[in-house]
């Protein structure tokens, strides 16, 4: 059973490493961001607010550090726990403005989005709805990939199988009838 909790380390190497650079992306994005005119308020570059804190940069590490987990453990239940902090943390992207609005005084906002009504709807899915729904797919992903065991893992864990052996069917015979007479003379008696 214990070999059931391992996992080969490649198992999460595409997953993982698209969570560690939307991470990196949710979290530099908000400071960064205002040198290309893609920003919320305020739109200048390295300018920090405990709205960005909250909404931006914590999501950003746990969608980081849940990657760099799934990506590098060999173990099953520490690389799900990777996948499940990345997925939570994509569900606060997608969804922590909207709570951090309901807490009263809690002053949790990411600013107004600057530029056209085109390029609000290109920064409000860039750095918080649409990407927290990719790193919550992506997490899905590696979490039904490490819940599954796969054949040759569970080759590997059971020792070495012995090869299957096929036999051939053999034909049913047909049950024996009544023993016919032996033919005589045709005379009917001995």
């Amino acid at each position: 059973m214990s070999g059931m909790l391992r996992i080969p380390r490649s198992r999460g190497t595409l997953s993982g490493v698209l969570l560690v650079l939307l991470g990196a992306w949710g979290g530099l994005i908000a400071f960064i961001g205002p040198y290309f005119h893609y920003a919320y308020t305020p739109d200048s570059a390295w300018s920090y607010t405990s709205g960005r804190l909250w909404l931006e940069v914590l999501p950003g590490a746990g969608a980081l550090v849940g990657g760099l987990i799934a990506l590098a453990s060999a173990s099953r239940p520490v690389a799900m726990f990777g996948a499940w902090l990345a997925a939570i943390s994509g569900a606060w992207f997608a969804l922590g403005a909207i709570i951090g609005h309901a807490w009263a005084g809690s002053g949790l906002t990411a600013g107004t989005p600057v530029g056209g009504t085109l390029t609000r709807v290109v920064e409000q899915i860039g750095f918080f709805t649409g990407l927290g729904v990719v790193i919550v797919f992506l997490a899905a992903l590696a979490l039904g990939r490490l819940s599954v065991v796969g054949v040759g893992e569970r080759d590997k864990t059971a020792g070495t199988l012995p090869p299957r052996r096929f036999t051939r069917r053999r034909r049913a015979t047909p049950e024996p009838g009544p023993a016919a007479e032996p033919g005589g003379s045709g005379s009917g008696t001995p």
